[in-house]
């Protein structure tokens, strides 16, 4: 079967049959199919679409194309979460940790950046010595011994879906719901999981800015994975700013060791945290209902167990020890940081999102193709939340920039993303709504 042809036939509007889809998943794996093939496949797919069927289909292809883990060894459920991409959306980093003090195992595969948002493994980087590639027998081991380990897919698990999603990242074609459906859940089944969780994002940082989109996007995540035998739920959360105070790699990597550390108690992030670690312990029956996953998890953060299994991950996978202590003495901070302040007075009701992500990647802190090097130093940090009363010349964030120069444009872009008025916004809350099979 000749990639073209199948690439044509999607083009016109045609359901591909399994076979076709196989074929050009192995090529795609294989190389035999170019780069441009593939982003032509992507593109097409990104406008005729592909059925469950087919979307079926192109979740096991990509599946089938490397190993599948095995996990029977372990005594305790092994489960994992998998967010659709916001900005400031760092609760991989305390999820992971905070599940496994609560008895689970959390073999978390992660990506990098894509489009406007972070990527986990990138913030991981962050981290000296931090190892997201490990040998499997480190990767099992880390599993075992800390209850969690976030790493990247290694060359023989879903090859298929590596190739794809860099080549997704820099040709505009990210926000395809079937192509995020086989990306996620591609990985997630081969990493041999029991149950899963979704956090799909909805909201102007979000792929999914309209709630009917984020919610068929939830309901052929849930469907394709709990027809391909994994049980799955999600939850549609808002990114209508950004989740954490934080936007880049070193500051969201601060952010989530403070966080641990019980200094963001209150926030809308500790509470899509907590939200989704109950979900994980239900679905994996440690817990008989929500409420009572939610106070399991606030035990495991209040009593120092969810940091205690951050280090440990950290530590075994090749990062310092002292992370949590001694932060400062561990993470490079960029050569200027400078305050944004406002020239008005009034309430913080709206910021464009994606804009801010976007203007994380002008620092440096992104990529614009998928082998370019990003630095990890820059971004935004101590931002305030919509909603927030501010004075004139008061701080609404910080830029951590390279040069003066970029950190002087980085100041005007981030105050010319956030909106202010008289009256204060309705409050909201991050948790929109959950989607079951």
């Amino acid at each position: 079967m000749l990639p073209q042809e199948i690439i044509r036939r999607k083009r016109d509007g045609e359901e591909l049959t399994s076979n076709e889809i196989s074929a050009f998943i192995a090529a795609l794996t294989d190389g035999s199919a170019s780069e441009g093939q593939v982003a032509a496949f992507a593109m097409a797919v990104w406008f005729r679409g592909m059925d469950a069927r087919e979307t079926v289909a192109l979740t096991q292809a990509m599946r089938d194309s490397g190993e599948v883990l095995d996990w029977r060894d372990l005594d305790r459920p092994v489960a994992d979460k998998h967010s659709t991409g916001g900005v400031g959306d760092n609760v991989s980093l305390m999820l992971a940790p905070l599940a496994a003090a609560c008895g689970l195992a959390v073999p978390m595969i992660s990506g990098r950046g894509l489009g406007h948002t972070g990527g986990t493994l990138d913030k991981l980087e962050s981290i000296p010595g931090y190892t997201i590639n490990p040998p499997a027998s480190l990767f099992r081991r880390a599993v075992k011994e800390a209850g969690c380990a976030i790493v990247g897919q290694s060359a023989d698990l879903a090859p298929a879906d590596r190739r794809l999603y860099a080549i997704r990242d820099v040709t505009a074609t990210v926000d395809s719901a079937p192509l995020i459906t086989a990306s996620i859940l591609s990985k997630k089944l081969a990493a041999g999981l029991q149950s899963l969780v979704l956090d799909v994002k909805l909201g102007n940082g979000a792929f999914m800015t309209s709630r009917p989109d984020a919610e068929r996007l939830a309901r052929a995540l849930v469907e394709v994975a709990n027809g391909a035998g994994l049980p799955t739920t999600a939850l549609i959360t808002d990114m209508n700013q950004p989740l954490a105070d934080a936007v880049g790699n070193v500051v969201e990597v601060e952010n989530c060791i403070a966080f641990l550390k019980g200094e963001k108690a209150g926030t809308r992030l500790e509470r899509v945290v907590l939200a989704l670690a109950a979900e994980m312990l239900v679905a994996a029956g440690i817990e008989p209902d929500a409420a009572a996953g939610h106070a399991r998890a606030e035990r495991a953060l209040s009593n120092g167990s969810a940091a205690e299994a951050f280090s440990r991950m950290v530590l075994l996978l090749g990062g310092p020890g002292n992370l949590l202590d001694d932060p400062g003495s561990t993470l490079v901070r960029a050569p200027v940081i400078l305050p944004v302040t406002l020239d008005h007075t009034g309430y913080l009701v709206a910021c464009d999102t994606r804009g801010i992500g976007m203007a994380m990647i002008e620092l440096g802190g992104g990529r614009t193709t998928p082998d370019q090097p990003i630095d990890h130093r820059v971004g935004f940090d101590r931002l305030r939340p919509l909603g927030t009363w501010v004075e004139r010349g008061d701080e609404i964030g910080r830029v951590h920039a390279r040069t003066l120069d970029e950190a002087q444009a980085g100041v005007l872009r981030l105050r010319s993303l956030y909106t202010i008025a008289n009256t204060a916004p309705v409050p909201e809350s991050p948790i929109i709504d959950r989607i079951s099979a």
